[in-house]
């Protein structure tokens, strides 16, 4: 497929061998060296995909994704794939750029058919979201007050119109397609990265919390995407404010939560050991004297 790839590199030589790579399989190429030059030109003439170094001279590629996504009130920037490249090696780092809405990421050094195959994947990404279809293979995948249409790469909550990039559009599909299923975090990352082994699990966590922002009530007590403990994340029809999945014992919905919620301590209490998962503790039986017939030392 042939796609309009604008790649900004602060490093002549690396642009360059990016260049020949893509061009090799039949893209055309821009090619610019810092932040501010690859703002200008995706604003003149958005492309198919953003390549974008992460250390830069002045704007960096960081505060190039968070304006991009930002969008001005366009739409087509907040969709753009951007893959991003980045020296620094901790995964803090690299979820940083995934968090203000990056698609996807390679560490420096990094092999050129590897980046390659990350291209591929994105720009088959775009296109199959942008492939127009007749209407009537036309296929609206609605959940509650949560609607999403993967032709016109669309989502709305509650009327309410919300824009989201590649990765966070194919998680929410992915949920939409089926809902109530539970998928797990390996599942959800071959969803939108391929086999690769390259990308850690919490990239999921990122896009699963971007989302939330996106179409919660209350993203910090999602109704709708909700973690299930110790499996992954789910789609409800809910409407925010509820509880995660596994933990409605804690809110009295067994005998035992009836019993501390209104029993007046009669009957196990209940306490968490970690990672979520909720115990029955006995009640304490009342205390006793340590020596028959009154005090100590009698």
């Amino acid at each position: 497929m042939c796609a309009s790839v604008l790649v900004a590199e602060d490093d002549e030589k690396q642009a360059e061998l990016v260049r020949r790579y893509l061009e090799r399989e039949g893209h055309a190429v821009a090619v610019v060296h810092d932040g501010s030059a690859a703002l200008r030109e995706v604003r003149r003439r958005p492309p198919d995909l953003l390549i974008l170094d992460v250390m830069m001279p002045g704007t960096d590629g960081l505060e190039v994704t968070r304006l991009l996504r930002d969008g001005g009130g366009s739409p087509e920037l907040v969709r753009l794939p951007i893959l991003m490249l980045t020296a620094r090696s901790t995964e803090d780092d690299l979820l940083a750029g995934l968090d203000l809405g990056a698609d996807d990421y390679l560490t420096k050094p990094y092999s050129p058919r590897e980046l390659m195959a990350r291209v591929r994947t994105l720009l088959r990404r775009a296109c199959g979201i942008h492939a127009p279809l007749p209407d009537a293979d036309r296929r609206v995948l609605r959940v509650g007050g949560l609607v999403v249409d993967p032709v016109r790469h669309e989502v709305t909550v509650d009327g309410r119109q919300v824009d989201c990039t590649p990765g966070e559009f194919d998680l929410l599909t992915a949920f939409a397609e089926e809902p109530g299923r539970v998928y797990t975090r390996p599942q959800l990352l071959d969803r939108i990265h391929g086999s690769s082994g390259y990308i850690s699990v919490r990239t999921v966590d990122v896009h699963v919390l971007n989302l939330r922002k996106k179409i919660e009530t209350d993203p910090r007590r999602p109704g709708r995407l909700v973690t299930v403990f110790g499996v992954g994340y789910k789609l409800t029809g809910g409407v925010g404010g509820g509880v995660m999945a596994g933990a409605g014992v804690a809110a009295g919905g067994g005998a035992g939560g009836a019993a501390g919620a209104g029993g007046g301590g009669a009957g196990p209490r209940l306490f968490c050991r970690g990672r979520g998962r909720w115990r029955a503790r006995p009640p304490r039986p009342p205390c006793h004297r340590r020596w028959a017939g009154g005090g100590r030392g009698s």
